[in-house]
């Protein structure tokens, strides 16, 4: 895997973390991983819940540790763009002053995807500073499990 940007980086004045990286698999198969429950649970967090698929629908992501967030889809435009609201604090349902937009892009190079998060939002969180650094960490290393696992898989 080669990143893009080494880390998830904030922006402080418009309340966003961001992060590119360069992952070594199809767009198909780093789609696949970010919309099937199975898959998801790969690398992020340790369950995952998305029986409905399309915009509207909603699920929940789980972290040992942590708890499950409830999550929402934004936005599901297959294979570019994967985009959902959730819940800042496990156990709480979405709220406009409680939950952050999460949205994926995905740009194919050559046999390659270029993935992009940007999450947004943060201004409407208590603590939108620490909230950011937080998940800055949390996309640097979230990202880097899902390049990890799906340089693990097989090549189809």
């Amino acid at each position: 895997m080669t990143t893009t940007d080494q880390q998830a980086v904030i922006d402080s004045e418009a309340f966003q973390v961001t992060r590119s990286v360069l992952i070594r698999a199809p767009r198909e198969k780093v789609w696949a991983a970010l919309t099937r429950d199975d898959l998801v649970a790969q690398w992020f967090g340790q369950r995952a819940s998305l029986p409905d698929l399309r915009v509207g629908g909603e699920g929940s992501v789980g972290f040992d540790g942590h708890g499950d967030f409830a999550i929402r889809i934004e936005e599901y435009d297959e294979p570019t763009t994967f985009a959902f609201t959730w819940s800042d604090v496990a156990g709480e349902p979405l709220r406009p002053d409680g939950s952050t937009l999460v949205r994926f892009t995905l740009e194919a190079d050559g046999a390659a995807t270029v993935l992009r998060v940007v999450e947004s939002g943060f201004e409407h969180l208590g603590d939108p500073v620490a909230s950011m650094e937080s998940n800055r960490g949390g996309w640097t290393s979230e990202l880097d499990e899902l390049a990890a696992f799906l340089d693990a898989q097989p090549a189809s």
